[in-house]
């Protein structure tokens, strides 16, 4: 006789709630259908369940997102990089005191070594008398940022390997819950036998039947709640055999639960309060934005990272600001809507030849006209680049293109060797956009600011 067990998990959901009331339909469906029919159900989040982006996470600062959570009966989660370092030391360290499920994160300590109060590196799960599952859950390495809001995250790979020999020492079959990627994943399987099943987040990708490598499946759900993974596995009545079966469900397929909609526009409406109420300054005239060419706003929040990061200069491009503001009271609620990004301003050394050439690229159509996702980026696109610190002379060529015919800094021509502390956003020193940030081997990242909180600062010093 084989018995049968199902492990739902999702991923990377980021606060997407409007596909919330289908997944809460359906997997409280499927919890019900396996309880009659004498069924385990297993349920794993891997991470990035929050982003602030959302006013009901804004506003309650993830606690929203904990209560769906338990309201769904999860088993376990882990934590990603949005929990792990959107919040501050207090938010996070609070985030799960009223979770009803596990928080499985191996590699996540405070800085004196200690493993917070409400994290375990594993659970072991008793399926039956003669079966037991094992969960472990590792969360992706950034360690300066954890270190600034005073957390330790230790490389996972480093430690993994000997916790999973623990683990199968207790259990029978052995599943990560990993938020560190796809590279990582695979990497994982090729080197760890101990590990059996990995269920993947953090580089969104999908797995619409699993992939094997070696004895391993890998599992993966895609993203922002789109598609719900399951695992089913079919253990001989000995215990010690078993088969797996990988497929995932399109969530766009399945009907809405209007409870959980009218749940949820309640949290929203609640939040929008909350975050109305903090008022942050009153303008005496509006601060108009232009995406693609300099304007009062974008010039304003180039000026508060210049004096926040105490730089020579300050650059930020006029797309991380999704609207303008109007002249008036100004609250919390203002700007987190036109600034919803999870998104630290950050100072990096560059000398004046680096310097050149990012400004030369950032004029180009191109970088103005460039739509994308993530790095924290939640806007449309990238906009003109903006500057406190920097002049630029152009001119027009018979084409219509600008071109740059002379660059100053701070009224002195700029000097191709000399070094300039440039005050910016973290999003230029992770991604692909400016290599010579990438690159610059001196980096300051101001935390747990965001750069909503910066122009609240500048705001309210200026009103």
């Amino acid at each position: 006789m084989k018995r049968t067990v199902y492990v739902y998990h999702t991923n990377d959901v980021h606060s997407h709630f409007e596909h919330w009331p289908r997944i809460s339909h359906f997997l409280a469906e499927q919890r019900r259908k396996h309880q009659q029919r004498n069924e385990t159900m297993l349920l794993f989040d891997i991470g990035d369940f929050i982003d602030r982006f959302h006013p009901i996470t804004e506003a309650t600062r993830g606690k929203a997102n904990v209560d769906l959570l338990n309201a769904l009966q999860y088993d376990a989660v882990t934590i990603g990089n949005n929990e792990g370092i959107t919040l501050d030391y207090e938010d996070l360290n609070t985030l799960y005191e009223n979770a009803r499920f596990s928080v499985l994160v191996a590699n996540l300590f405070h800085k004196d070594g200690t493993r917070p109060s409400w994290v375990r590196p594993y659970s072991i799960i008793p399926i039956s008398d003669a079966f037991r599952i094992g969960v472990i859950g590792v969360t992706a390495c950034f360690a300066e940022s954890y270190e600034l809001l005073g957390w330790k995250v230790a490389p996972p790979l480093e430690m993994l390997e000997s916790i999973a020999a623990e683990v199968k020492k207790q259990a029978d079959l052995v599943i990560l819950l990993s938020h560190l990627g796809i590279h990582e994943d695979e990497k994982i399987a090729k080197t760890m036998p101990d590990i059996d099943i990995i269920l993947g987040g953090h580089t969104h990708h999908l797995f619409p039947e699993g992939k094997r490598i070696n004895n391993t499946l890998l599992c993966a759900a895609g993203k922002y709640g789109k598609y719900i993974g399951i695992v089913k596995l079919e253990i001989e009545e000995n215990g010690h055999t078993y088969e797996t079966l990988a497929t995932v469900v399109d969530v766009g397929d399945l009907p809405d639960w209007e409870q959980m909609q009218r749940t949820l526009f309640i949290l929203e409406q609640q939040s929008l309060e909350k975050l109305e109420a903090e008022q942050i300054a009153e303008l005496k005239e509006d601060l108009p934005l232009q995406w693609f060419s300099p304007s009062p706003f974008a010039k304003l929040l180039a000026s508060a990272l210049k004096e926040w990061c105490d730089a020579e200069i300050g650059m930020v491009n006029a797309g991380v600001l999704l609207e303008p503001l109007p002249k008036g009271i100004v609250t919390r609620k203002d700007l987190h809507r036109i600034c919803p990004h999870p998104i630290n301003p950050c100072k990096v050394q560059l000398r004046g030849a680096e310097l050149k050439e990012i400004i030369l690229q950032a004029n180009t159509e191109r970088m103005k006209y460039l739509q994308f996702k993530g790095f924290g980026f939640r806007g449309k696109v990238m906009g003109q680049m903006v500057y406190d610190g920097v002049e630029l002379e152009t001119e027009r060529e018979e084409d219509g293109a600008e071109h740059i015919r002379r660059i100053t800094i701070n009224g002195e021509p700029l000097h191709p060797e000399q070094l300039y502390e440039v005050a910016t956003i973290d999003m230029f020193t992770i991604g692909h956009f400016y290599p010579q940030i990438r690159r610059a081997p001196k980096k300051k990242y101001y935390m747990p600011e965001f750069l909503r909180d910066v122009l609240a600062w500048k705001l309210a010093k200026e009103k």
